[in-house]
């Protein structure tokens, strides 16, 4: 991992790292972090790591409770380049939404093959981030993320035992979330954007359902997934800060 800027505003230190081909960011409160939870952070689709609401949220997170929080590029999002098929994808949906059509199938196949992608990136940035000093391996880790940083999440924390905790928010369902929320058993936070067109609360309820986990939690809130509510963040980082100490 390579930090290639540092500022700090507020309490905050902001540094952005590369890992190989991977794009970062790492916020952490000034006064110290060692022994701190640790929160990985997803950005939804066409999104990157300092998309306005994720920031919102890390920096909540920050000041309130302490922790550190990392976010990174998806392929092709960000810092990172698009390759041809990504591009092909991009282009499909912005069709398809122009002629009044369901982006949904396409959007499906688009996020899964990112997050198959962007798994083993966010195992060897945690591996990366835990070999720093202020933060190493006993400190608790959780995930949140939205929409793509969703199925990114599921996938990840069904693979990853050092997950310990996730919050999420509206995303597309289909069999392989289903089946992936069936393996998850932390602690979940679960929220719908009910008045959101483009995602169907019937099949959000249903993926609230498939989670394996003893202790989850349905939130469903007016509006639609962006922007998410203040009350909202507020509530993810009561979450973390009750499940990650």
């Amino acid at each position: 991992m390579h930090f290639t800027s540092e500022t700090s505003s507020n309490g905050v230190i902001e540094r952005n790292f590369t890992l190989d081909e991977i794009t970062g960011v790492l916020w952490s409160p000034i006064s110290g972090t060692n022994g701190s939870p640790l929160l990985l952070s997803g950005h939804s689709g066409g999104m990157h790591k300092k998309a306005p609401g994720l920031v919102a949220s890390a920096l909540i997170s920050v000041t309130t409770n302490g922790f550190t929080v990392a976010a990174i590029d998806a392929p092709g999002h960000g810092d990172r380049p698009r390759n041809l098929q990504d591009q092909r994808w991009a282009e499909a949906i912005h069709q398809v939404r122009a002629a009044g059509q369901s982006i949904v199938p396409i959007v499906v196949d688009y996020t899964m093959s990112l997050a198959e992608r962007a798994v083993p990136e966010w195992q060897a940035t945690l591996d990366a981030l835990q070999a720093l000093p202020e933060i190493g391996t006993e400190s608790p880790i959780g995930y949140g993320g939205v929409s793509l940083g969703v199925v990114t999440g599921l996938m990840l924390t069904a693979v990853e035992p050092r997950i310990a905790a996730v919050s999420f928010g509206g995303v597309f369902v289909d069999d392989a979330l289903i089946e992936a929320a069936g393996r998850l058993t932390v602690p979940v936070e679960y929220r719908i954007p009910w008045d959101d067109e483009d995602f169907d609360r019937t099949s959000g309820i249903a993926l609230f359902d498939a989670f394996a986990s003893k202790e989850k939690t349905l939130h469903a809130y007016s509006g639609r997934h962006y922007p998410v509510p203040e009350y909202e963040r507020d509530s993810s980082a009561r979450f973390f800060a009750r499940h990650l100490g």
